[in-house]
């Protein structure tokens, strides 16, 4: 059966763009936010550590509140917290509030993500590969539009606060008309939450998921301070540098389903790796911009798909308990969020930014070693409760 773009994947998919949206506006927000506190780099770089921590939190309590509330009502809720922290983040202007909001809204953001993944699962079945992928391609349109809006905004006499402050009544306005009014009422299963101990191969699959998140997020965050020491470039190239690695990704995950389709999943995601691996090896020895550029598109291409792919072997490998698969892989996003632009930043203090960034590299070779050692079971990589 053709893969066909429903009322569940287009609500779902404005929900992932609107905490997209936020989570494009945050980044650019935070030197203003900063100028706006009078706080240090340190402290104002507690708001990504709040974001880390959120993500950790809600990966713990996912599978309780899925069997308390069922899926769709949990990424409702999610969406409900994800507004209310944003509107204390404008309006609670003290540093301690805004760390409080930044922990509140991303709580709101990982239960939408994390219901999401399989929400999609559950409803696409075998079409999962492409169905999540092409949702998360539109959470990219939101992202960058996000960024833009911000960053329009902070050059006008209008408070860039306003620009995500836009998707808190967006979220209710989504709410009213986008959810089913006639859905069948939850009941929740009488064994509980989804709980037990997880196979090893399992967590050697989930240390590929960190591997891969980490790659992803270290290069993102440290890949403008690469071109200005390779190319001598300006501080204004980070939103260029944005720009050609989120057009790769939104590319990657609208069209990369169709075109990796005949493959297996594990194969999937090795070509989608090795692309990434090509992208950055360009990027590390290039001294010409738009060679980085070009690589940076490269490395947004191979990086599109990862999250997909790696939660969907995360599900597969879970013995048919995908909400506490999905609950282990934000822990894992966590940590990835919170560490590896941290190390590497650190590393890049010592040693530079370029020799730093070897540790890109490592995590893609870890990534790519774990799915050739631990294969994702396909036959049950489809949510079926």
């Amino acid at each position: 059966m053709a893969f066909h773009r429903d009322r569940v994947f287009w609500t779902i998919s404005a929900q992932i763009a609107l905490v997209n949206f936020y989570l494009g506006g945050f980044g650019p927000a935070q030197p203003l936010l900063r100028e706006d506190q009078g706080t240090s780099l340190t402290v104002a770089g507690l708001h990504g550590t709040a974001m880390g921590l959120a993500s950790i939190i809600a990966g713990a309590l996912n599978s309780r509140v899925v069997h308390r509330f069922g899926r769709s009502r949990a990424a409702w809720l999610g969406l409900g917290l994800f507004a209310l922290g944003i509107v204390m983040f404008v309006y609670c202007p003290p540093v301690q509030l805004t760390l409080l909001a930044t922990l509140l809204g991303g709580i709101g953001t990982s239960f939408v993500i994390n219901n999401m993944v399989t929400g999609i699962s559950h409803h696409y079945k075998e079409d999962a590969a492409i169905a999540l992928p092409q949702s998360n391609s539109i959470g990219s349109v939101g992202y960058v539009t996000g960024t833009l809006f911000v960053g329009t905004l902070a050059g006008t006499s209008i408070s860039w606060r306003y620009g995500l402050l836009l998707a808190a009544p967006l979220s209710l306005i989504l709410y009213i008309f986008g959810r089913e009014k006639g859905a069948e009422e939850h009941v929740p299963d009488l064994d509980g939450p989804q709980r037990g101990k997880l196979s090893p191969q399992f967590w050697w699959a989930w240390i590929g998921f960190v591997a891969c998140i980490s790659s992803e997020f270290a290069t993102t965050f440290w890949a403008a301070a690469l071109l200005r020491e390779r190319v001598g470039s300006t501080a204004a190239i980070s939103t260029v540098c944005i720009v050609a690695l989120g057009t790769g990704m939104g590319i990657g995950r609208w069209f990369g389903g169709p075109a990796l389709k005949r493959f297996k999943l594990d194969h999937q995601l090795q070509i989608l790796i090795g692309t990434q691996f090509i992208g950055f090896t360009i990027l590390w020895f290039s001294h010409i911009l738009l060679l980085s550029l070009v690589s940076l598109f490269i490395i947004g291409l191979g990086i599109s798909m990862q999250f997909a792919l790696a939660s969907i072997r995360l599900i597969g490998l879970s013995d048919n308990r995908p909400d506490l698969a999905i609950g282990k892989s934000s822990l894992a996003a966590g940590l990835a969020i919170g560490g590896a632009p941290f190390l590497l930043g650190v590393l890049g203090d010592s040693l530079g930014i370029s020799r730093a960034y070897v540790m890109v590299p490592v995590l893609i070779a870890i990534a790519m070693i774990i799915i050739v050692k631990v294969p994702s079971h396909e036959d049950t990589n489809i949510v079926k409760s």
